[in-house]
């Protein structure tokens, strides 16, 4: 059996190849994810531009350069094999992670009391945003060398990595970001055969560093205590953004009539679906939920099929960490969850996180490519035998 599209075209060129192999409704979906950012962020960016003294649309045009390079980085990316994938991702990795340990020497937190980003002046660079593809292929690799005969212990090796990524993550402190790649390793670690217990263990092991943070950090104290208060207060961030998605109700208050946008100084970036709600209601944030929701569903429903066991490892960590940043994002945003500092993708404004965004897509993309291959289920049926 073949699975997806027709058979190879010998000397077929490159592009009408990669046309007809590519996943179109996931292509489509970025798309209107993106020109839903550039639509929000028409409205929420310029009390923000007019306060640090820019011209109206500033951080607009940038965000449309920003996306344009994020866009075409995830064409180009999704155009590899996946093998250069996995060589290149491998090679981001060690290349992100030696970023991410020099932060505290060369890094600064302008003034946000985090330790996350490198200042080029003109703008700025987040290490985390690269790390978070690149760990993915990593640890992929390694959970799938394991499962060779005569393999090395490659599952052993993928949590040391993952954790020693984590204790930096930490260190900034960034919880957001640590959470998520523990998130992304444990599915891909599910999904390669862990036991129910050792994933047990690794919740509790969660758990448990969860309290020592809370005891030791004071940025993370603030953070849950905000979170637990039952009195939200109305003049913090939090209080502003759930108070918006509150007016807005299921059609909003009408475009360019929110006032959110004055009150949060992160509208453009972290609060960017409470904009969303405000203005346009209920109906465009239950679009854009649903623009995430078939991403990261349909990829994986084309994963499931997938033979490589690397391909299908990295791919559903890669569309796993895609849906769950999203659902972090807006769960903050209406006091689901702690205060994290996440961008929505491809929706909020940020060069590291679009850019980066669109490495990882494209890698997604390039995984889910149609290839001729046989089943899953028939390897399985035939092992069987």
């Amino acid at each position: 059996m073949v699975f997806g599209a027709a058979p190879m075209r010998d000397g077929e060129p490159i592009l009408p190849r990669w046309w007809r192999t590519i996943d179109k409704w996931t292509i489509s979906a970025v798309l209107l994810l993106f020109g839903v950012g550039i639509l929000l962020g028409l409205a929420a960016s310029p009390p923000l531009a007019s306060r640090n003294g820019f011209a109206p649309f500033h951080y607009v045009e940038r965000q449309a350069v920003f996306g344009l390079l994020a866009l075409t980085a995830m064409v180009l990316t999704s155009m590899m094999s996946p093998q250069l994938v996995r060589r290149l991702g491998i090679l981001g990795f060690f290349c992100a992670f030696a970023a991410l340990a020099l932060l505290p020497v060369l890094g600064t937190d302008f003034g946000k009391g985090a330790t996350r980003w490198y200042s080029l002046g003109f703008a700025s660079v987040q290490p985390s945003e690269f790390l978070k593809p690149g760990l993915i292929i990593m640890t992929a690799w390694l959970m799938a060398a394991s499962q060779e005969i005569n393999g090395p212990p490659g599952k052993l090796f993928s949590f040391f990595v993952t954790c020693v990524v984590v204790g930096f993550l930490a260190l900034q402190p960034d919880f957001g970001q640590a959470c998520l790649v523990l998130f992304a390793w444990g599915v891909m670690w599910f999904v390669a055969g862990a036991p129910f217990t050792l994933l047990g263990a690794l919740g509790a092991s969660t758990v448990l560093v969860g309290t020592l943070a809370y005891n030791n950090s004071e940025h993370f104290a603030r953070r849950i205590d905000g979170f637990l208060t039952p009195e939200v207060d109305p003049t913090t961030q939090l209080g502003y953004a759930t108070g918006a998605i509150r007016e807005g109700g299921y059609f909003g208050v009408g475009v360019g009539e929110g006032h959110v946008k004055w009150s949060l100084p992160d509208a453009h970036t972290d609060f960017i679906i409470a904009v969303a709600a405000e203005e346009y209601g209920l109906i465009l944030v239950l679009f854009i939920i649903l623009l995430f929701m078939g991403i990261t569903v349909r990829s994986l429903l084309r994963l499931i099929r997938e033979r490589d066991t690397f391909i299908r490892l990295a791919g559903t960590g890669l569309a796993c960490t895609f849906g769950v940043q999203a659902i972090i994002n807006m769960g903050v945003a209406v006091r689901l969850l702690p205060a994290k500092g996440m961008t929505l993708p491809f929706v909020s404004y940020g060069g590291s996180s679009l850019i980066a965004g669109g490495i990882a897509i494209g890698m997604l993309l390039a995984f889910t490519r149609t290839r001729p291959q046989g089943e899953i289920g028939d390897i399985l049926g035939r092992r069987g035998r």
